[in-house]
């Protein structure tokens, strides 16, 4: 339930929204996605939270990235760590869940709704926090995915879920062809 007088801010675990969305079989538009919000309340913030991978010369996620910044959107990067993993294959790890913690704490006393794109049962506890503080909070991820991509125990703390299915119609577009290696949806984040 959104009221339009609300003072709203959006908080975007990227990577997490990407592999929901991919789960579900549709790319999010983040126009449409802000325009959305615009249309629910008074949104004062929308952050997009990602790392990068700083030592390529060209990063696939550096476009949209761009495009974020320019488009209304605050952007928290930090640089991903590379590593080899015990079968020595290359992985990549970035977890931005600290900065979407303290961001959303900092915010909280600006703010009536917050909402949460993000399924990663860390945020249990932030969501708490942010209620305690007067805040209601929606959280954005889906349940009919295999596995589902939201920790049962996140869903029930929120104030509202939100399928990300039922924002296909409004939000969503096609999928596009696959990124090159390297991109965001290599890099290993925690879901749950």
């Amino acid at each position: 339930m959104f009221y339009k007088d609300e003072r709203l801010a959006l908080f975007i675990d990227g990577s997490n929204l990407y592999a929901a969305a991919k789960s579900l079989g549709f790319d999010i538009d983040y126009k449409l996605l802000r325009q959305e919000f615009m249309r629910r309340g008074k949104l004062l913030r929308a952050f997009y939270y990602t790392a990068l991978l700083e030592n390529d010369e060209y990063s696939p996620i550096r476009p949209l990235v761009d495009w974020l910044h320019y488009n209304g959107f605050t952007m928290v990067t930090k640089p991903a760590k590379e590593y080899t993993d015990s079968q020595g294959r290359r992985k990549v790890k970035g977890n931005m869940d600290i900065e979407l913690a303290v961001n959303a704490m900092e915010l909280a006393p600006h703010v009536d709704h917050i909402v949460l794109f993000s399924g990663d049962g860390d945020f249990r506890p932030l969501v708490e926090s942010l209620q305690r503080q007067g805040v209601r909070v929606s959280v954005v991820s889906t349940i009919r995915s295999q596995p589902p991509m939201i920790s049962d125990e996140l869903r029930r703390q929120a104030d509202n879920f939100i399928e990300l299915d039922g924002l296909r119609d409004v939000v969503g577009r096609p999928p596009r062809d696959p990124m090159p290696e390297q991109s965001e949806r290599e890099i290993e984040f925690s879901a749950k």
